[in-house]
């Protein structure tokens, strides 16, 4: 079996570049420096360990935990899929599970790819649902803007993209725009956009 272990950080760390070949001698290491936004397969190591996995030259994958595979629950899952439709195993560290055992699928593995996968398409949903009820109310009020500035996309768009700091504005309305920001591994002028659009939907 040919290993690799997958990593992903917001800065340059030498320390920890040294500490994963230290902890992982027998894996190849794979390690994104790319903020947690940036889907999978858009991260250049994501993209070598794939076609690494496409050539047969890795099945099996280690991760410290599963949200270090994409930049939200859908993505993850995403990358979930495709591993195990080309026969890779891969092991989460913090869930102590593979999701394979002696050859055959892990249905514990398979249940918590269920849960995670459902609560994906409700987080997607209910934001959805959040967008269009945000833009009639915008619209109503003159204050809809269509495409967000210095972006291609509308607002629409733009929250889709950046669920994940949707969810955590309105998790932690306590916390400043800098921590929001640090928190989600996004830019600090791409949360105070996703922030004023929010505000100004009422989502």
């Amino acid at each position: 079996m040919k290993k690799a272990r997958y990593n992903r950080i917001s800065s340059p760390n030498q320390k920890l570049e040294r500490q994963l070949v230290r902890n992982h001698p027998d894996e190849l290491i794979y390690n994104d420096v790319v903020s947690g936004a940036v889907a999978f397969k858009e991260r250049e190591k994501g993209q070598e360990l794939m076609k690494a996995i496409e050539e047969g030259t890795i099945d099996f994958v280690s991760v410290a935990a599963v949200d270090r595979l994409g930049r939200n629950l859908y993505d993850v899952i995403t990358t979930l899929e495709y591993f195990t439709d080309n026969g890779v195993v891969l092991r989460v560290d913090n869930l102590g599970i593979e999701s394979m055992v002696n050859g055959k699928p892990n249905q514990v593995f398979k249940l918590i790819v269920s849960v995670l996968g459902n609560v994906a398409e409700m987080e997607r949903e209910n934001l959805r649902e959040r967008q269009l009820e945000g833009i009639a109310i915008a619209k109503a009020n003159g204050r809809y803007k269509g495409r967000v500035r210095g972006s291609s996309m509308d607002e629409s768009e733009f929250l889709e993209k950046y669920s994940h700091v949707v969810k955590e504005i309105r998790n932690h309305q306590d916390l400043s725009l800098r921590k929001l920001a640090k928190l989600t591994d996004t830019s600090l002028g791409t949360v105070q956009k996703v922030s004023q659009i929010v505000k100004s939907q009422n989502i």
